[in-house]
């Protein structure tokens, strides 16, 4: 169950630094980038954590729309439990109401799936998380795909999209930001059965 009076918050796992900007790894920090801009916010450095934070509604305008934090940790990948925890004492945020955006090997590139809970399946960012919070946050895992051949799992995910990939990477990052909004207008029941196609 929802608390209506507490904000949502909504965390794009990433890490910091013009170097990783177009990394596999980043497309939490490009979905939280493109739901910033649809909010008509800035990131801001955060007062209480490691973090850069955007206030705002997402949904319909007026008091329907939800407020949400958006934040993205300036700590790295795996030490992303600390900012979050931070963040989510400071605005009082329920565990249930954190949604982790991040990428996810499992799963083909340019395919999303919404679930609450779960593993980490490996993912240093969301292990930082779960070691801090426990597991029953919201993810939006937007699949990568998995490395060809023998490449280093690592590797991977700090390489840049490929150019094949990279047609496709805008409607990703945006159907993204769209499943992103779903789960916290509508639940997330209704948000699967749009978006985990």
């Amino acid at each position: 169950m929802t608390d209506s009076t507490a904000p949502w918050m909504v965390v794009g796992l990433g890490n910091p630094g013009p170097e990783y900007a177009g990394n596999r790894h980043n497309i939490g920090f490009m979905v939280a980038d493109l739901l910033a801009e649809r909010m008509g916010g800035r990131f801001k450095r955060a007062q209480k954590a490691q973090a850069q934070v955007v206030e705002g509604r997402i949904g319909p305008p007026g008091p329907a729309g939800r407020r949400v934090v958006l934040a993205k940790p300036m700590s790295y990948m795996n030490l992303s439990g600390g900012p979050v925890t931070a963040l989510k004492e400071f605005y009082k945020v329920p565990t249930e109401q954190i949604v982790a955006v991040h990428d996810e090997l499992d799963i083909d590139y340019a395919t999303l799936r919404l679930k609450l809970g779960g593993g980490d399946n490996g993912h240093n960012g969301l292990k930082s998380i779960t070691k801090s919070l426990g597991p029953n946050y919201l993810r939006v895992r937007a699949g990568i795909g998995r490395p060809p051949g023998r490449m280093d799992v690592a590797a991977f995910v700090l390489k840049d999209f490929s150019g094949t990939e990279r047609k496709e990477l805008d409607w990703f990052v945006d159907r993204a930001a769209d499943a992103v909004e779903a789960l916290v207008t509508e639940g997330l029941e209704r948000a699967q059965s749009t978006y985990n196609s």
